[in-house]
């Protein structure tokens, strides 16, 4: 793997230890593609192209291993390109890898297109955020306080806001 250019440190940046596997060999690390990016990009650690053809699910090598610290998860997240050019994502999203998990990090990706989609060895296939994980203790309680949703559920809120574009906004998808 590479180092990639576009990492910088941040007032918030924490070090990982990252283990590079050799079928990952000349593959990017996992990397930022902007300095605003919140996931790094993760790339198909494959040796030929996977075919993923409509409904099917397959399980990508990314072609490395990380040490996360106690109190931290990493998130495996879908990339958006990939969602709505081709209808791939990812399946378990976002996919929970643990603290103390210390395997490869593959990606469980799903075509819900129509048409077949070509993964090619080194394609980005998912982004990772990393995330501080909270630990929680319950305290047992007879009943909870009240809040104005109550036990409102499913769709209680319902699905619109209220406004009605303007036609030049809907035609551009500006918003009022």
């Amino acid at each position: 793997m590479t180092e990639n250019p576009t990492s910088l440190p941040s007032p918030l940046s924490l070090i990982i230890p990252l283990q590079a596997l050799a079928h990952g060999t000349g593959l990017p690390l996992p990397g930022y593609a902007t300095p605003g990016a919140a996931g790094l990009d993760l790339a198909a650690a494959i040796t030929a192209p996977v075919i993923l053809a409509p409904r099917q699910r397959r399980l990508i090598p990314t072609g490395f291993a990380l040490a996360l610290p106690v109190g931290y998860e990493a998130q495996i997240r879908p990339r958006s390109g990939l969602a709505v050019k081709h209808g791939v994502t990812v399946l378990n999203s976002p996919g929970t890898i643990d603290s103390d998990y210390r395997g490869e990090i593959k990606v469980l990706l799903i075509n819900l297109g129509d048409q077949d989609v070509t993964i090619a060895p080194g394609d980005r296939i998912a982004q990772m955020v990393i995330q501080a994980v909270c630990r929680v203790e319950w305290q047992i309680v007879t009943e909870l306080s009240e809040s104005v949703r109550g036990e409102k559920g499913f769709g209680s809120t319902g699905i619109s806001t209220g406004v009605k574009p303007s036609a030049a906004s809907a035609q551009t998808g500006a918003t009022p």
